[in-house]
């Protein structure tokens, strides 16, 4: 990599070439981020070598999405690789979600739909069920709606797990999978030692998200926001998605993703030395140990409703 260049990763086995830095959506769509912030924030990303845009059907309402439609308008979206979940569990709703993607982003087809927030262990059955949202994806896929099926989840790495073995057991093999990649999760309830390998081993690109924990992983006062990156950069991840509210933080990201070297080793065990006490209980990763950043907790409907054999069977 050259000096001042962004540094680029392959994105699993896909062959896709994607910025180590992404753009994460949800900040996008924030009261405090007015539309023509928004945009400034993508166009200028993608003018200064930022290439992976992240985004979700549930956003802000479809503000992130809308947006993002938007500045990726008059060639930027050729310059991107743009990636969206979708909710439904259910075959119909998740194709009525993905329509509804595809229409606020403005684009005839979509780089990656990820299953969001795989975060329940009948997540897994749902999606892979006969008229499940995995038939859906497929059936997009097909169709050139979509080029790359991955899924997300911030709850339990044993989650994620039973997701990939739920897979094998359809004869599917994912092509990547999101997760939160931090200082603390290396000490609690941790995706990086209990996915991250299995990930790797297998050829699937590796998202990380949540490297500051939505802003909490700060507050311990622990580590700094470039040292969070850093952390998430050095591990196996083709992307680090980061939220980015405002130009002083698209500089910071730009900054890091232009003058990244891994963490040396000594660097690693001071930086988990210093988190492993904040890290305790994991008060710092509440999307772990609550339900407040569970959307689908609040929405249940997204999901879809369940098939007709399992109300027969509880009734």
């Amino acid at each position: 990599m050259a000096t001042g260049e962004v540094e680029y990763r392959m994105l699993g086995r896909t062959g896709e070439r994607v910025s180590a830095i992404g753009v994460g959506g949800f900040h996008l769509g924030l009261p405090k981020v007015d539309e023509a912030l928004a945009i400034r924030i993508i166009r200028g990303a993608v003018d200064r070598g930022l290439n992976f845009m992240d985004n979700s059907w549930d956003y802000n309402e479809g503000a992130s999405e809308e947006r993002m439609g938007k500045a990726l308008r008059d060639g930027y979206r050729e310059k991107v690789f743009l990636m969206t979940k979708i909710d439904g569990r259910r075959k119909r709703e998740a194709a009525r979600q993905l329509e509804e993607s595809l229409r606020r982003l403005q684009t005839d087809h979509i780089d990656l739909v990820q299953h969001h927030e795989v975060i329940r262990f009948e997540d897994p059955d749902r999606i892979f069920a006969p008229d499940g949202a995995q038939e859906a994806l497929l059936e997009a896929r097909e169709a050139g709606k979509l080029r790359y099926i991955g899924f997300t989840g911030h709850k339990d790495p044993h989650v994620h797990r039973y997701m990939l073995e739920v897979a094998d057991r359809n004869g599917f093999a994912f092509d990547t999978v999101q997760m939160p990649l931090n200082v603390m999760d290396a000490h609690f309830r941790s995706f990086q030692k209990l996915v991250l390998p299995e990930l790797v081993q297998r050829g699937i690109g590796v998202l990380g998200m949540k490297s500051m924990g939505n802003g909490m992983i700060l507050r311990s006062g622990a580590v700094t926001p470039v040292q969070c990156l850093r952390y998430a950069l050095s591990l196996p991840t083709s992307v680090v998605i980061t939220g980015i509210d405002g130009m002083d933080i698209l500089d910071q990201a730009v900054s890091v993703a232009t003058s990244f070297q891994p963490l040396e080793p000594a660097e690693i065990d001071a930086l988990l030395a210093r988190t492993a006490a904040a890290a305790e209980s994991g008060r710092f990763e509440l999307f772990k140990t609550s339900s407040a950043f569970d959307s689908t907790a609040e929405h249940r409907d997204w999901l879809g409703e369940e098939p007709e054999w399992v109300k027969e069977a509880v009734l």
